[in-house]
């Protein structure tokens, strides 16, 4: 789970930094793995390799929608809806973050590598980690 500090501006241009939850479970990973052709860690290499930046944000923004969540109070859950989803999308925080992940090669590898699960053994987390976007 990554928990992620972004600052951005609200729309009467007031400035926040607000704590954001970030997470894919191993079961949500196998999903993804398992539901794409070849594998979605192999997708990702390949759409990074095309340089079609209009698919490298899209497979972002996909990711992020994906692993974002509130931590429950207790720390038992990790709460997803598309409620909460299209909440934080409807925020700043959102833009900043994904044209940080667009933009910032190392920020993206970060992102995706804290985002995955911790179980994953160290070699297998080097197979499964996702490329980062050329820096323009």
């Amino acid at each position: 789970m990554l928990k992620k500090t972004i600052t951005f501006k609200d729309y009467n241009d007031v400035e926040h930094t607000q704590d954001f939850y970030f997470n894919i479970s191993r079961a949500e990973l196998v999903e993804m793995e398992l539901g794409t052709s070849g594998g979605y860690a192999e997708m990702i290499k390949r759409v990074v390799a095309s340089k079609d930046a209009p698919t490298i944000m899209n497979v972002f923004k996909t990711f992020i929608l994906k692993s974002y969540g509130v931590k429950s109070d207790d720390g038992v859950r990790f709460i997803k809806s598309e409620e909460l989803t299209k909440a934080f999308t409807e925020t700043e925080a959102y833009t900043e973050l994904l044209m940080e992940l667009c933009t910032k090669a190392d920020a993206a590898a970060k992102f995706i590598t804290a985002v995955l699960p911790k179980e994953i053994e160290p070699e297998d987390h080097k197979e499964k980690s996702f490329p980062a976007p050329a820096n323009s």
